[in-house]
């Protein structure tokens, strides 16, 4: 019944409604709008020198706020609007596709909402490691590795695996993706952490309980030309490339790993056929890396992925499959009772709930 279906569709998106909604709330964004229009029409604002950046961020807002009260308004209106032509099929029908014009327009509207950093756009780096377990660990890495894969299909999003460490037994030491795609940043940014897997290892004969760590680094790429770096400050060894890959793969030393003394930050790549072609992308992960540490500095954010230890009480998430299945995001205690689901790239409800969260303290 044509009733029943818009009804369902307007339900759906309730859960989205209210997040705006509340997002809205949170966030000021109407008050910090009306700051900046106030700026912007005073009679001495050419004379700001802040003038441009203010202009950019008041255009921004101008275009939320008024997509908001659309969004807001339509979707009372269609609310309505079924229940005044609930006994009038032909109403219904001729309503139908604005419905379903609606619940595309308020999911987009609230990606927009929350990824609404310069970075949130931009391609990303994301670089998985085992945590100290031998086997174990190395193999929740590669579970990891998995499920991220499996999200980027999801979501459409091309990925390239940069770099790949085999484990000792199984599983990986450690891998490195670079994926592009609309909003690949903001959303993988929620994924930075420290991730627990507990569950009967598939490694002890004895089959007990085990714990295992693996950490998650995700970066934006960034511009060449924003940071410099000095050719006396780098290591550069070069090495036969290992894992999944064509058969010029462990044939030549390709593979690239750059050390910045300084810094201490590593970053590898084997993906390209030439050791010209893996520099260059090691050093765009390293330039973007440098740039995260100076931003983490300029916060102090002590708890960053790099200062952390992988290991218990540091963790992002937890993914429970014994002796109950549940994964836990210890950020927002968003929980969910299907595991396999989320090792297979459900990650979707994890990500926007922790971006909806911080972004009410921003």
């Amino acid at each position: 019944m044509l009733l029943d279906e818009l009804r369902e569709q307007l339900k759906n998106r309730q859960d989205d409604i209210t997040a705006i909604r509340s997002f809205w709330h949170n966030a000021k964004l109407a008050e910090k709008f009306a700051e900046l229009d106030a700026q912007v029409n005073a009679e001495d604002f050419w004379k700001n020198p802040q003038r441009d950046p203010i202009l950019v961020q008041h255009r921004k807002l101008r275009i939320l706020v008024e997509e908001y009260h659309i969004v807001d308004k339509q979707y009372a209106d269609l609310s309505e609007l079924v229940e005044f032509f609930k006994d009038n099929e032909q109403e219904l029908a001729s309503i139908k596709s604005d419905v379903a014009a609606l619940c595309k327009k308020i999911t987009k509207f609230k990606i927009q909402l929350i990824l609404n950093k310069e970075e949130d756009s931009k391609n990303c780096y994301v670089s998985i490691n085992a945590g100290a377990g031998g086997t174990e660990s190395q193999d929740w890495a590669q579970m990891l590795l998995r499920m991220y894969l499996r999200f980027c299909e999801r979501e459409e999003f091309k990925v390239d695996i940069l770099d790949y460490q085999n484990g000792e037994e199984a599983g990986i030491k450690s891998a490195t993706l670079f994926v592009r795609g609309a909003n690949a940043f903001g959303f993988l940014k929620a994924e930075n952490g420290i991730h627990r897997l507990v569950r009967i290892s598939p490694f002890d004969s004895n089959k007990r309980r085990h714990t295992s760590f693996a950490g998650v680094s995700v970066t934006s790429e960034v511009e060449d030309e924003k940071v410099e770096v000095s050719e006396t400050d780098l290591r550069i060894d070069t090495y036969r490339a290992g894992g999944a890959g064509g058969q010029h793969v462990n044939k030549t030393e390709s593979a690239v790993r750059i050390t910045h003394i300084p810094s201490g930050i590593v970053v590898q790549c084997q993906n390209e056929r030439s050791q010209g072609q893996n520099k260059h992308i090691a050093m765009k992960m390293l330039k973007a890396r440098l740039i995260q540490k100076q931003q983490e500095e300029k916060k102090a954010k002590e708890d960053a992925i790099e200062k952390k230890k992988i290991e218990w009480g540091s963790q992002i998430r937890s993914y429970v499959l014994h002796p109950y299945k549940m994964v836990k995001d210890h950020r927002t205690d968003l929980e969910s009772p299907r595991p396999d689901d989320v090792l297979d790239g459900d990650l979707m409800p994890f990500i926007e709930t922790y971006l909806l969260m911080t972004a009410k303290n921003t």
